[in-house]
């Protein structure tokens, strides 16, 4: 089956890599992958308070804000960048020593993970019309959905609740979203990854 969905229900909680707080995992390759193991990962966490990011070597990552005021990561030698929820996605060496200041009050986040040489991503954030039609150009493509959404993929139909997961598998696929509402529109983060065999 091409389209999937993942329902919040099926989130994975587990413990940051630094034991500063909790992740809350999407969908991992391979499958149960531990944290040394994985191609990609994608996760939720929120973020109480400020202090260092875990490092992970040879990880490439992409951090998006869904909610709260914000997030200041601060690197050694190479300034300061603020996120918020209106900021792109920001992507990053995951082996960088670096330290995040939150802004008045916790957060939450959206963090994409991939191990060089192995897989790459790309996320986008998406404001549309009640009405969307796109293409798989990924192996692998999830879309996180901030609205009641409706999928179509062929013949096949998903419903999604705001804060589940689409998964669609394979390149060239054709689907449509739509608001479940239609006076709302539109709002993902669409997670496309690459596996290395076909990068």
């Amino acid at each position: 089956m091409s389209l999937t969905l993942i329902p919040q229900t099926g989130f994975q909680a587990m413990p940051w890599k630094n034991g500063g707080g909790t992740t809350i995992e999407i969908a991992t390759s391979p499958h149960g992958a531990g944290l040394d193991r994985f191609d990609w990962r994608v996760s939720m966490a929120r973020v109480e308070g400020s202090g260092p990011f875990s490092i992970f070597a040879e990880i490439d990552r992409c951090l998006s804000v869904l909610s709260g005021k914000g997030i200041v990561l601060k690197a050694q030698g190479r300034g300061n960048v603020t996120l918020t929820q209106d900021s792109p996605p920001y992507a990053f060496p995951a082996d960088l020593s670096l330290d995040a200041d939150v802004l008045d009050g916790p957060i939450t986040d959206l963090n994409v993970m991939t191990r060089r040489g192995r897989a790459r991503s790309f996320v986008s954030r998406m404001n549309s019309a009640p009405i969307m039609a796109l293409t798989s150009m990924a192996d692998v493509t999830l879309i996180l959905v901030q609205v009641d959404t409706r999928a179509v993929c062929g013949n096949h139909t998903v419903e999604a609740r705001n804060g589940d997961v689409l998964r669609l598998d394979g390149r060239d696929l054709h689907f449509t979203l739509t608001a479940r509402e239609a006076s709302t529109s539109l709002s993902l983060y669409m997670i496309e990854l690459w596996q290395a065999a076909r990068l």
